[in-house]
């Protein structure tokens, strides 16, 4: 891991952990909610049980957010990870109704929350490149 790295996967893992620490026993009806929007990206999804996708969802997060934080795990390998969450959710931005504009990827002021997510695949391509760059 090169130090340039470390301020990118403190804030990134930090916030992801936070996030699927806080996700743990989600409310059936949270993770439902939660599940009605992943499905419109990934249908497969909508044939979960609501309790064993916000489980499922948790136990990713937090798996990504420690394996930013953990100097063991290769920068690559974490952005990779980071990556695909975060196209993850810029595919569920793109495919759920009323989150940007029509024909555009401006957002509405329903897909903000989930349009500054593309941070998250920013960071995780930042960290992917970079770590194939010649030290």
């Amino acid at each position: 891991m090169r130090l340039s790295h470390i301020p990118l996967r403190l804030a990134t893992g930090a916030f992801i952990l936070n996030s699927g620490l806080g996700k743990r026993n989600l409310p059936a009806e949270n993770a439902q909610a939660l599940q009605g929007m992943a499905g419109n990206a990934f249908p497969a999804v909508k044939e979960w049980n609501p309790t064993s996708f916000g489980t499922a969802l948790s136990t990713a997060e937090i798996g990504i957010g420690a394996a930013l934080l953990a100097p063991i795990v290769p920068s690559f390998l974490a952005g990779a990870a980071l990556t695909g969450f975060g196209g993850g959710m810029m595919t569920m931005y793109w495919k759920t109704p009323g989150m940007h504009e029509e024909g555009s990827p401006k957002p509405t002021q329903d897909g903000t929350a989930i349009a500054k997510d593309v941070w998250l695949l920013g960071a995780g391509l930042t960290l992917m490149l970079d770590s194939l760059r010649k030290k």
